[in-house]
């Protein structure tokens, strides 16, 4: 079936005891040495890092992005897992699925539960993404949990501790694995890919800010002032906030800074639709709206347009174009 090389980033399925908590200290060739292969696959390992993934920076994700670009170079391989922690995940993986220009497929995955458990989920997990990765084409990056496949684009983690942990709640499954198959339910929907951006010695900063009752524009001003060059604004409802929030946004935007719009509702775009502080008013003073996609991908995207040029015109251009999913790419299962 092919030859499929794992990336190992650390994350839950390679964590172990540490006296007080659990941590990530095993290597790849531990964590694969937990699940059975398919039948067919062979695979190759590359130890990245190893960190629980709350510590993880842009740097250590613009590293796996050009890893994925330079393990892909070689035609013999078939496709790749990234094994990775889940509280970070849903981040990485639309960050190379944003850059992913190549059919063979980038399946990223992990568990819930640290290896060694007698109820690990870990080896299932592993086993689905390693069948996934030798057995799709054409659908960018992906996400296996719990025997459901997910696109990168849109997908988030919905549960703490439950091991379905991953689902795109605007969206119907994507698709499923089952008795050695894998199914795939819908047409994935994915913008032409960014050039693989250059790595910077200083990344930009981009800040999240949620709006809630009582909500002031201090939070906002604060990242500007600590040299913020892009912001996310999770509004209330369809993507509302405050006429006060509008006016910091658009002095944000005046200062050259990349401000994103989203929501902190579950399901659902950010909609035009209210003013006197809403989604109407937010636009129009520069904020771009970014459909489903919720605060971690809204931010990646964000940093990724900053990535791509420092011209502020074309960095709002690049940034909708990421946004943009309304082409789909056909798939080739």
């Amino acid at each position: 079936m092919g030859r499929i090389v794992v990336i190992s980033t650390g994350g839950t399925i390679a964590s172990r005891w540490q006296g007080s908590g659990f941590a990530a200290d095993a290597d790849g060739s531990e964590v694969i040495a937990t699940a059975p292969l398919p039948e067919g696959i062979t695979v190759e390992v590359v130890d990245l890092f190893s960190v629980n993934s709350p510590r993880l920076t842009t740097a250590h994700q613009l590293t796996l992005l050009r890893t994925v670009h330079e393990v892909l170079a070689d035609p013999g391989v078939d496709g790749i897992v990234v094994t990775h922690g889940t509280d970070t995940l849903e981040e990485s993986a639309f960050l190379v699925d944003l850059h992913h220009h190549d059919p063979r497929s980038v399946v990223f995955t992990g568990s819930q539960r640290p290896m060694g458990t007698a109820d690990g989920d870990g080896p299932e997990n592993l086993y689905d993404a390693l069948l996934t990765a030798a057995n799709t084409r054409g659908l960018g990056v992906l996400i296996t949990f719990a025997g459901r496949v997910h696109a990168a684009r849109g997908t988030v983690k919905t549960e703490a501790v439950a091991l379905d942990a991953f689902a795109d709640p605007s969206k119907e499954l994507f698709g499923k694995i089952g008795f050695g198959k894998v199914t795939i339910l819908r047409t994935p929907q994915r913008p032409a890919p960014l050039p693989l951006p250059a790595m910077p010695e200083l990344p930009p900063r981009v800040d999240v800010v949620m709006h809630h009752a009582d909500g002031d524009p201090v939070l906002l001003n604060a990242a500007v002032e600590a040299g913020a060059r892009g912001i996310v604004l999770i509004g209330t409802g369809a993507g509302n906030a405050t006429p006060e929030i509008v006016d910091a946004v658009k002095a944000a935007v005046g200062r050259g800074v990349l401000v994103a719009l989203t929501t902190r509702v579950v399901a659902g775009p950010v909609t035009e639709i209210y003013t006197h502080g809403g989604a109407v008013d937010l636009v129009a003073a520069g904020a771009v709206p970014t459909g489903t996609l919720r605060a971690g991908q809204a931010r990646i995207a964000v940093l990724s347009a900053l990535l791509a040029t420092d011209n502020e015109v074309e960095q709002t251009r690049v940034l909708s174009l990421a946004l943009n999913a309304a082409s789909p790419i056909l798939a080739e299962v």
